[in-house]
């Protein structure tokens, strides 16, 4: 058990570390609004990750080998809806600064806590090459192990341990755009820290499509 504890903690980490599109969309949503909705962002993203997880240690391989022709259509869907997001948010925040009275309005897209986390979850499970990076590990452990499938108690620790790393880490990049987002507190900064965010967002959403 501790194996697959300790396993599931690097590979949630592995996973979620490298910092992409989707952690500067976390952490600048915590900086544009709050704590909450970064976090609610964060656990989107980790649920995700969990989820590919389990269906790596349930799939293997098949799964891998399922999701892959898929895999360059769903980078583009992908960017697509990045890119959206970046340029919304940052229409919005130029407006704000024009118009500091529709700050005040109802918040609308991912502005809450709950629209965070599914629009993250969403967005996070179109990229299939997190499946075949944990179906590469659950692969390389019943390899290293018994050529059965991996003990169901193994089997959830894992995938626990997976979400935990993954949400501990979005939760951290969440708590880091909010005290960005404290020490800019003047509509200037926070109109800067989200035309930043969202620069930042563009390019690497269109990194997405011109990977290899």
């Amino acid at each position: 058990m501790t194996e697959a504890l300790l396993a599931g903690l690097l590979a949630g980490y592995g996973v979620a570390i490298p910092i992409g599109a989707i952690g500067v969309l976390i952490a600048g949503l915590a900086a544009r609004t709050s704590l909450a909705v970064g976090a609610g962002a964060g656990l989107g993203a980790a649920t995700a990750d969990g989820v590919y997880a389990l269906l790596a240690v349930l799939g293997g391989a098949a799964l891998a080998r399922v999701v892959e022709p898929m895999a360059t259509p769903l980078r583009l869907v992908a960017a697509v809806v990045l890119v959206a997001i970046a340029v919304r948010a940052a229409v919005t925040a130029v407006r704000h600064q024009r118009d500091p009275a529709r700050a005040a309005q109802p918040r609308t897209g991912l502005g809450t806590p709950l629209r965070a986390y599914g629009g993250l979850l969403a967005l996070t499970l179109l990229n299939p090459a997190t499946i075949v990076y944990f179906g590469a590990l659950v692969l390389g452990r019943q390899a290293a192990g018994s050529a059965g499938s991996l003990p169901a108690g193994e089997a959830a620790v894992f995938v626990g341990a997976a979400f935990v790393a993954s949400a501990s880490w979005q939760l951290l990049l969440a708590g880091g755009g909010s005290l960005i987002g404290r020490a800019l507190t003047g509509a200037r900064g926070r109109l800067v820290t989200t035309l930043v965010s969202s620069t930042v967002i563009v390019a690497l959403a269109l990194s997405l499509v011109f990977v290899d």
